[in-house]
């Protein structure tokens, strides 16, 4: 069913409900793109937060690493590790190793111990009073031989788990790394004893409880083992992190929304550099992501609320106060030609009322005006008709007889001069055009009138002796359409008999015929003759522009009737369009006529 069928008032509510319904979806469309949008530059606000946290991280491992580093290629400490002579190694070495060491600890906040041992067993440390106790427990010693024993794991330096001291219940972890023998002695390039560097978990805790994430955030540095080694969450530090386990951890890089204990989260993870297998992971509440653009997001639900019940009541309005006069406006126009004498009724004063009104107005002017025109219409019609068609007609009839007195004149000339076949040349093409000029058609092929043309053409040729260079151009598209008869040759003729006729010189005559911009046809006649000065050519255009030909005249007949012809037939913007003379310069006539196919 079309919408233009319905009545106005279905029309309008339509249009309200149309309206109601883009406006809704527009409104749910911004509120969810402007929520996801705050929660994407809040989630990496918390992801820039986490990377920084990151690098604070591996900026202290790799503190820790290098100075351990420095500490076992140092060449007194190997010395220690490789010394037979215990005084030596104690007194000579010893001081000088346990200086070294307890500057390390002094200069990096976030170690809290350093114990070398050599092969043998032997040691030399530095430690803290609070947490030094736990290097000289069994527990410690048979934790870190398992990184002491195995050669592949610690061919370079490495973060171990936790180690839980039974007693206090503190936790511990350690970066051991092997002390390599490198100043040329029996035990050159071999491994000579270990250092084991205790890192201080409550400076790390620290500084993860000091990072700004949303209030109920969670933050946590977990080992290779999945140990929780720092967290701002107590209650999870220690505990294996089985929630994270059970996740798709390659997709934990750039964020997974997901649930935790029934509340929407998004979890990301970020792996250390420094410690391989070791990984910053965050647990954001999604609703603390956008939680202080919550009064925004109400807002503009109530915005769009009021503006959906604004567009039904403004809906409600027009449909009571414009389209009941409208539809009391249309049932009594039903009932004008049904009972005679019957009058609109003015319901209001507003436009609809005017309307009502000017409508009275003009039933009462109708009735008077009614028999007037019925009688005088037929009339006026049947007296334009036979007007037309009387002027067409004698039109039509001045042409033929014009064009056989000066083909006639060309045969007779002729005949006297040579009596030769030239005559049978001009009689056969006479015989063209006659036949042509004749038939009843008032529409021919454009084919067909280009054929006339040329056969005048020929004649013209024989006539002046090839003297002038004569070209007919049309686009082969225009071939098969329509055009009047005889439009063409009366033009052809004027360019002859009035511009190359008086000219000493040998001159050049071209017709051409192509579609314009608008797709009508357009027709050139040009020739290089005499031309027309300003005030001839001005007089031209006068008698074209005049409705009444010069019947009486005897001059000039051919291009003012071949224009009123075409104005008849197609109408005002049709005929010779243009005319183009200079006196010397020649003379172009365009002829416009539109594109009708047979």
């Amino acid at each position: 069913m079309k919408i233009s069928r319905l009545k106005l008032k279905h029309q309008i509510f339509l249009i309200v409900l149309f309206t109601v319904i883009i406006f809704t979806f527009m409104e749910a469309y911004f509120y969810f793109s402007f929520y996801n949008l705050t929660q994407t530059r809040a989630a990496n606000y918390g992801n820039k937060i986490i990377e920084q946290t990151r690098q604070k991280i591996d900026s202290v491992f790799n503190d820790i690493k290098i100075s351990t580093n420095t500490a076992v290629d140092n060449r007194k400490i190997q010395e220690f590790t490789t010394a037979d002579n215990d005084y030596t190694r104690d007194i000579d070495i010893g001081n000088y190793v346990i200086d070294l060491m307890e500057y390390m600890r002094s200069f990096n906040s976030y170690v809290s111990g350093i114990v070398i041992n050599d092969n043998q067993g032997r040691k030399v440390y530095s430690v803290d009073s609070i947490t030094g106790d736990i290097f000289f427990l069994n527990q410690y010693n048979a934790f870190i031989q398992k990184y002491k024993n195995d050669s592949e794991a610690l061919k370079e330096g490495r973060f171990t788990d936790l180690l839980k001291d039974g007693k206090s219940g503190n936790k511990y972890f350690f970066y051991v790394t092997p002390v390599i023998e490198s100043i040329g002695g029996v035990h050159f390039s071999q491994r000579t004893g270990f250092c084991s560097v205790m890192v201080n978990i409550g400076k790390l805790q620290e500084l993860i409880e000091n990072t700004e994430l949303t209030p109920h955030s969670a933050l946590y540095v977990l080992n290779s083992s999945n140990e929780v080694i720092a967290s701002n969450q107590a209650g999870f530090r220690g505990v294996l992190f089985e929630d994270i386990l059970s996740a798709d951890r390659n997709s934990l890089t750039s964020g997974v929304k997901t649930e935790i204990n029934g509340e929407k989260v998004i979890v990301q993870e970020k792996g250390l550099e420094q410690a391989d297998g070791w990984s910053i992971v965050s647990i954001i509440p999604v609703h603390e992501l956008t939680e202080d653009m919550n009064p925004i997001k109400h807002n503009s639900i109530i915005a769009g609320v009021g503006i959906i019940l604004s567009l039904f009541i403004l809906g409600y309005f027009f449909l009571n106060n414009l389209t009941r006069p409208v539809m009391g406006l249309v049932a009594d126009m039903r009932k004008i030609g049904k009972r005679e004498g019957f009058r609109v009724k003015v319901r209001s004063t507003n436009e609809v009322g005017v309307l009502a009104y000017d409508i009275n107005r003009m039933i009462d002017k109708m009735e008077n005006m009614s028999s007037h025109v019925i009688s005088t219409q037929a009339r006026l019609y049947e007296s334009e008709l036979s007007k037309k068609q009387a002027e067409f007609s004698a039109l039509q009839s001045q042409i033929n007889p014009h064009f056989l007195y000066n083909t006639l004149n060309c045969i007779s000339g002729i005949g006297l001069e040579y009596g030769s076949k030239e005559i049978a040349q001009i009689t056969s093409c006479m015989s063209k055009i006659f036949r042509y000029s004749v038939k009843e058609d008032a529409l021919v092929r454009i084919s067909e009138e280009m054929e006339c043309i040329k056969a005048y053409l020929n004649i013209i040729s024989i006539r002046y002796e090839n003297k002038f260079a004569m070209e007919v151009r049309i686009d082969e598209k225009l071939m098969n359409l329509q055009t009047p008869k005889m439009i063409l040759q009366p033009i052809v003729e004027n360019a002859v008999y009035h511009g190359l006729e008086r000219v000493d010189a040998e001159g050049e005559l071209k017709v051409s015929g192509h579609f314009d911009a608008n797709g009508d046809i357009c027709f050139a006649v040009t020739d290089s003759g005499r031309g027309m000065d300003e005030e001839k050519l001005e007089r031209l255009r006068e008698k074209l522009n005049s409705k009444h030909s010069d019947r009486g005249s005897g001059k000039s007949i051919g291009l003012p009737n071949i224009n009123n012809r075409i104005k008849l037939l197609f109408g005002e913007s049709y005929g010779v369009v243009d005319i183009v003379s200079r006196l010397g310069c020649g003379t172009t006539i365009i002829v416009k006529i539109p594109a009708l196919e047979k």
